[in-house]
């Protein structure tokens, strides 16, 4: 399950920003964060300015998840080619929902394989998108949605560092550390029968 989130970075015209307005444009960073579904911890993260988009960080995202991956879940940020190239490199069913003004890429009366995104496209335009999502999966990837709730109301929405490098490590330390607590804190929960 892939989820990317945006962190504040604290400037040094803060204060003079709340105080006078903000006169120029706030920084941030953006946390791609790739999550195992079945153990909610992260096996991926990227740090990345604010300015990068999905499709140039999922590959380094996908290339840090060790083993193989049967499918690749993202929002409709991610319905972008490189995305789907990516997900198709590790052999993993991209889960993307297409925007609603999406065309097919790709139509069946070409010799080329078919491809993913087309195969949703259509998908939802016969069963309706709320049914797709339902038969995809596409929902588990709260999974992702979570583990970031959790990293910002444990740690804070905002980065201590001032430089991106120390930016970055930070992020991924919060990463790690967000694993170690998931490990020590996260209920069992078994189905009892009725």
């Amino acid at each position: 399950m892939i989820d990317s989130s945006g962190v504040k970075v604290y400037g040094e015209g803060e204060g003079k920003g709340r105080l006078h307005g903000w006169s120029t444009r706030r920084t941030g960073r953006k946390l791609p964060l790739a999550v195992d579904e079945a153990t909610g911890e992260s096996v991926a993260a990227v740090a990345s300015e604010a300015g990068v988009s999905e499709d140039d960080a999922l590959p380094d995202l996908l290339a840090q998840v060790p083993g193989e991956s049967e499918q690749v879940s993202a929002d409709g940020a991610y319905d972008k080619r490189r995305c789907y190239e990516a997900s198709e490199q590790r052999r993993a069913k991209a889960v993307i929902p297409p925007r609603r003004d999406a065309k097919i890429w790709q139509h069946g009366h070409c010799a080329a394989p078919p491809r993913q995104r087309n195969e949703h496209r259509r998908a939802i335009r016969h069963k309706g998108r709320r049914q797709w999502k339902q038969e995809s999966g596409y929902h588990r990837r709260s999974v992702a949605e979570t583990a970031f709730l959790r990293c910002k109301a444990i740690f804070g929405p905002a980065l201590r560092a001032r430089e991106f490098p120390r930016q970055a490590t930070e992020l991924v330390l919060k990463a790690a550390a967000l694993n170690r607590l998931t490990h020590l804190s996260m209920p069992e929960s078994d189905r009892l029968a009725a």
